[in-house]
């Protein structure tokens, strides 16, 4: 099935900036959606325009981060508080199924672009918002940084010892942007059901909340406060844990059963640590981790990496090298995901598509 096609009858209005709500408008666009991109034109446009690496053209209207999660759509710039491009934007609300918007509600109905307004004109509208807090109208500003601190993020990641550091893509507004793609398309099965649009909304803290998973049982079920441990996890090991081969190269275990931990050992010449009191089982692994890193460190330190890499994967030893983005993009899977788009100034732009899936008919 080609995924271009899926949604090639969905008008999408997109009143939205930054990263959350564009991503979801992009996600329409990839499967045939029409997107609509109503930018402020007294701002000059989605701020991300301006939000520019120093290597990248200063003149030009668009940046790399503003490319990302704006692909396949078009561009309006408007100015909302004019009575005729608020009649254009409201001619597209008209014929629209979808509007996402990340507007504070109270900027919302001073524009007359709220839900309740842009419902009344069109009764089969999906109205889709993202809100910063769980209530709409708390003002406080908040960026992805600030979500990834306020719901315990930026508190676990780092290093022991060292100060929070924050993931490295804005990780919080991802994830609201695939709670209210799922929203919205929950609600376009039920409007197939009653012919009947409805208001959607998620917001970053919650979205972010809802993603703690073991981190968040791990505390409400023992109490445990997760502490930084770098790419280590708290309740596995060796996973995530770091080593250094013989040719200085880094490589990272992921080893997540008996099993695998057996071949490990098999591998490393190190059979009787399967076997061992302090390391026979996992909770065993987690407890003495640090004597059994040095036991691991001193064995790897012993094969190169590309040695070591054959026979781990010939054993189905779970590691990996840590690659840099130049490397990223060396694997196939990585250029076959590349999205490319000339903008109308003839800026030729390049994105990574964030559908990851595919859909087709059983043999």
């Amino acid at each position: 099935m080609d995924l271009k096609s899926i949604f090639k009858d969905l008008k999408v209005v997109e009143f939205a900036g930054v990263l959350a709500g564009p991503a979801v408008g992009m996600f329409f666009a990839e499967l045939g959606a029409e997107v609509i991109k109503i930018e402020n034109k007294t701002t000059g446009g989605d701020m991300t325009r301006g939000w520019k690496l120093p290597v990248e053209n200063p003149e030009s209207p668009i940046s790399a981060y503003f490319c990302s999660v704006n692909w396949g759509k078009q561009y309006l710039l408007l100015n909302l508080s004019d009575s005729s491009d608020l009649d254009l934007a409201m001619k597209h609300v008209r014929e629209a199924d979808i509007v996402i918007s990340n507007f504070r509600p109270a900027s919302a109905r001073r524009l007359g672009v709220d839900d309740k307004s842009l419902c009344a004109l069109n009764e089969r509208l999906i109205y889709a918002q993202i809100n910063a807090f769980a209530d709409p109208d708390d003002e406080r500003p908040a960026f992805d940084v600030v979500l990834q601190a306020e719901a315990g993020f930026l508190y676990m990641n780092g290093e022991p010892e060292r100060p929070p550091v924050k993931m490295p893509v804005a990780l919080i507004d991802l994830l609201a942007a695939h709670q209210l793609k799922e929203a919205i398309l929950i609600a376009l099965l039920q409007r197939e059901r009653t012919g009947k649009g409805c208001v959607v909304s998620t917001s970053l803290l919650e979205s972010a909340l809802a993603s703690l998973a073991n981190q968040a049982s791990n505390y409400l079920m023992t109490g445990h406060i997760p502490q930084p441990m770098g790419t280590r996890h708290p309740n596995i090991a060796p996973y995530g844990d770091i080593f250094t081969c013989a040719d200085g190269e880094p490589i990272l275990l992921a080893v997540g059963t008996e099993r695998q931990f057996r071949q490990l050992c098999a591998v490393l010449g190190l059979d009787g640590l399967a076997n061992s009191k302090e390391f026979g089982n996992n909770e065993a692994r987690v407890r003495h981790r640090a004597s059994l890193n040095l036991v691991l460190a001193e064995a790897i330190g012993k094969w190169t990496f590309s040695d070591l890499m054959g026979e781990f994967n010939a054993k189905r030893v779970p590691a990996a090298r840590i690659r840099n983005m130049a490397s990223v993009f060396e694997m196939p899977e990585s250029g076959n995901m590349i999205l490319e788009e000339r903008t109308p100034d003839g800026t030729d732009t390049r994105r990574m598509q964030t559908t990851a899936f595919t859909i087709s008919n059983p043999l």
